[in-house]
C-alpha cells in the first residue's frame, strides 16, 4: 500500500516545478511573496508555501481538493493550495482514506461562524510524503496514522499520555493548509503525532485502520477513564460509533456484562457482534428502570455515555450504581448539569472522561487490528470519494448513515 520511492521522487518535482512555474506565471519574479484566493479570502504566502498546479478562473491558483465549509449545511469541495512543509519537524501526507466525524455535525449544524469558509475533517489514514529535516520517526513512503489532535510527544503531558494536553498542541482545521477531509494535508510535530504502520498492510484493513485516528480511540478512551475490568458491568449509553466502540473496548477490557442503550437496530446490532449482552431501546425512566432490572436493582458499575446530550447525562445519572463510575467521551452539548449532593456526592458516583488523547492507544489496539482479531471498521457503512462529501454529510446529519469513509 505504501506509494513507491518512484512515485514520491515524482511527486516531489512536479512540486517544485509547481511553484516555479506559478512564480513566473504570477509575475513574482523579484518577490519573496504572492496572494492567494484561499477559502473566499485574500491570504499572502511565501512563494515556497504555494505549490498550485493550476490557473482558476479568477487568476488564482489553486494545488488540491479539500472539503470548506461555508455556512450551516453549507459544505463544498474546493481547490486549494497543496499541503507544503512549513516548518522542521511538519509531515505532508497524502490521505488514503479520511472520514465524516459526529463531532463534524456540530460545525455543520451551526456554521462556522465570523470566520467562515474553513476547512473542516480531522481523522486520516495516509503515505508520508514530504518530511522536515528534524523528523526522524517516519520517511517519505511510510503509512502512517493521524491522531485528530496534534502533540510533540516529549513533554510532561504526552509522557503521561495526555497527548490532548500537550504544551505545544494543535488541532486540525485551525490551519488552512491542515485538513483532514481532502487530498493532502500538512502534519505538524510529525514526530510526536503520527504512528507509522509497520510492514505490509492489506487494503481491506484501511477501514479499521482509519478508526484509531479517532473514533475507536475515543470510544476504548471511555473505557479505559471508567476502569473497566473483567467481570464489570457496563452500560453504553448512545449507538453512534463511538458508542459501539465503546462496546468493542469494553470487550476487549473483559467486561462481563454489557448494556447498549440505543434505539437504531442496525446499530445495536452491530453492537451485538462487538459484545453487547444486552440492548435496552427505550429511553428515560423507562430505559432507566430496563437497565436496573438487568443489573438485580442495583444499576452498572460504569456507564460510558458517548451521546453528549444533556439527556444522555441524565440516563447515565439513572442507571450508574452507587460507587459507580460515569465516563464521558461525548462532546457535550451543554454547559450546565446536576453534580451536587444529590446526583453525585450523596452516593460517591465518580464523574470522568474528556477529550480522548486517541495516540495514546493505537500502539495497544494496532496488533489485534493487523491481526484481525477485530474489526472496528464495521462501523463504516457508506463509502464515497471527495465529490461525495457534501452528501456524506446530510447522510450523517439525518441519522442515514452511521458513519462515512471517504477515499480522496
Amino acid at each position: 500500500m505504501p506509494a513507491r520511492s518512484g512515485e514520491i521522487r515524482a511527486r516531489r518535482l512536479m512540486r517544485k516545478l509547481r511553484i516555479s512555474a506559478w512564480g513566473l506565471s504570477a509575475g513574482f519574479t523579484g518577490s519573496d511573496y504572492g496572494r492567494a484566493k484561499v477559502y473566499g479570502r485574500q491570504h499572502l504566502y511565501p512563494l515556497n508555501l504555494l505549490a498550485p498546479h493550476r490557473l482558476g478562473v479568477d487568476g488564482f491558483l489553486f494545488g488540491m481538493r479539500a472539503t470548506l465549509l461555508h455556512g450551516a449545511g453549507d459544505v463544498r469541495v474546493e481547490q486549494v493550495p497543496d499541503a507544503v512543509l512549513k516548518h522542521p519537524s511538519d509531515a505532508v501526507v497524502r490521505i488514503l482514506a479520511s472520514t465524516v466525524c459526529g463531532s463534524d455535525l456540530y460545525p455543520y449544524q451551526n456554521g462556522p461562524g465570523a470566520n467562515g469558509p474553513v476547512t473542516i475533517g480531522h481523522e486520516i489514514v495516509g503515505v508520508v510524503e514530504e518530511v522536515g529535516v528534524e523528523v526522524r520517526t517516519v520517511r517519505p513512503g511510510d503509512l502512517v496514522i493521524c491522531p485528530w489532535a496534534f502533540s510533540d510527544g516529549t513533554c510532561e503531558f504526552c509522557r503521561e499520555g495526555l497527548y490532548t494536553s500537550c504544551v505545544n498542541s494543535s488541532m486540525f482545521d485551525l490551519e488552512p493548509d491542515v485538513v483532514g477531509q481532502a487530498e493532502a494535508t500538512r502534519v505538524p510535530l510529525a514526530d510526536g503525532t503520527l504512528v507509522r504502520i509497520p510492514g505490509e498492510v492489506d487494503e481491506a484493513l484501511l477501514p479499521s485502520l482509519l478508526t484509531l485516528a479517532d473514533v475507536f480511540g475515543t470510544g476504548f478512551h471511555a473505557a479505559a477513564c471508567g476502569a473497566v475490568k473483567a467481570g464489570s458491568t457496563v452500560t453504553v449509553i448512545g449507538d453512534g460509533a463511538v458508542g459501539l466502540l465503546a462496546v468493542l473496548s469494553a470487550r476487549l477490557l473483559g467486561a462481563g456484562q454489557i448494556i447498549l442503550m440505543g434505539r437504531h437496530k442496525a446499530r445495536t446490532d452491530l453492537g451485538r457482534q462487538f459484545g453487547a449482552t444486552h440492548v435496552v431501546a427505550d429511553r428515560g425512566p423507562e430505559g432507566i428502570e430496563a437497565v436496573r432490572a438487568l443489573t438485580a436493582g442495583r444499576g452498572s458499575q460504569i456507564v460510558l455515555e458517548a451521546a453528549g446530550a444533556r439527556s444522555a447525562y441524565d440516563q447515565a445519572l439513572g442507571v450508574v450504581r452507587h460507587g459507580g463510575v460515569i465516563s464521558r467521551v461525548g462532546m457535550p452539548q451543554y454547559d450546565e448539569a446536576p453534580i451536587g449532593m444529590a446526583s453525585l456526592f450523596r452516593h460517591d458516583i465518580r464523574l470522568v472522561g474528556g477529550a480522548a488523547p486517541v495516540r495514546a492507544y493505537i500502539e495497544r489496539l494496532l496488533p489485534d487490528v493487523l491481526a484481525g482479531t477485530i474489526d472496528p471498521g464495521k462501523v463504516f457503512d457508506v463509502f464515497t470519494d471527495l465529490d461525495g462529501v457534501p452528501e456524506a454529510y446530510r447522510l450523517m446529519a439525518g441519522r442515514q448513515a452511521l458513519k462515512v469513509l471517504v477515499k480522496p
